[in-house]
């Protein structure tokens, strides 16, 4: 609220509301900057409603701090034709990128891909802050062929089974106790209409998820060719997806 964003991209004309970043305060990276940080960004930004050609770009991320910047203005989208996809402040096309051509274009690979990029392409030791926004596992339901099949037929036994058995596992590897009790369950899986669309929801979502961690791997090993692995602080946070 006090940056402005109370609850999406929509003025409400109400203080918090206003659906765009404000201008009173910092974001991470401006304050970075003070302390003589590269910043980079790559992924989604969702700070302002200004995506389109001939908006004004004052809260684009290379107005708010960042040195470099791949990804999308607006919050979510296709993961195979990503709406206000831009690099630094040129909106591009995915099929129109002559920086970057994948056999296949997937969101959650470029975004992890550009990310590597900058960690590798950073000059000298100087330090460096990376944020890296995915859409993943965020709606819709896009992920690439051969990692739904990975899952066919993992989640056929419904939310039930798989809650106990998850449930049972988190006990055997310590991360909860023994006396842990089970919180009721939200529905019965058993009077749950369109049972096959539920169980290729999951397949996919879990091939969204195992997508991302592919690529958050092969950023950990870029930090790691460049030597920076053990001086990185990282964190993992997960949105509401």
């Amino acid at each position: 609220h006090q940056a402005g964003i109370g609850h999406m991209m929509n003025d409400r004309n109400l203080p918090g509301y206003k659906g765009d970043l404000g201008k009173d305060v910092r974001t991470i990276a401006e304050v970075m900057k003070t302390a003589d940080y590269s910043t980079y960004i790559s992924g989604k930004w969702h700070v302002t409603p200004k995506i389109h050609l001939g908006d004004s770009q004052h809260n684009w991320p290379r107005q708010r701090g960042f040195d470099r910047f791949y990804g999308t203005i607006h919050g979510a989208g296709s993961f195979f034709d990503p709406n206000s996809l831009t690099r630094d402040n040129t909106l591009i096309s995915p099929y129109a990128d002559p920086e970057y051509k994948p056999k296949t274009f997937y969101y959650t690979d470029a975004i992890n891909d550009h990310a590597a990029k900058f960690i590798t392409e950073h000059k000298g030791d100087d330090p460096f802050f990376l944020y890296i926004a995915h859409t993943a596992p965020h709606w819709p339901m896009h992920a690439l062929p051969e990692d739904i099949e990975k899952y066919k037929g993992e989640y056929d036994l419904g939310y039930d089974f798989i809650r106990e058995r998850r449930f049972e596992r988190m006990k055997q590897l310590g991360i909860i106790d023994e006396t842990t009790k089970m919180s009721p369950p939200a529905g019965d899986w058993n009077r749950t209409p369109h049972k096959e669309w539920e169980i290729r929801c999951m397949e996919v979502y879990a091939a969204m998820v195992d997508r991302m961690d592919q690529g958050i791997g092969k950023i950990v090993q870029s930090l790691d060719a460049r030597g920076a692995l053990d001086n990185t602080l990282i964190l993992f946070l997960q949105d509401n997806g």
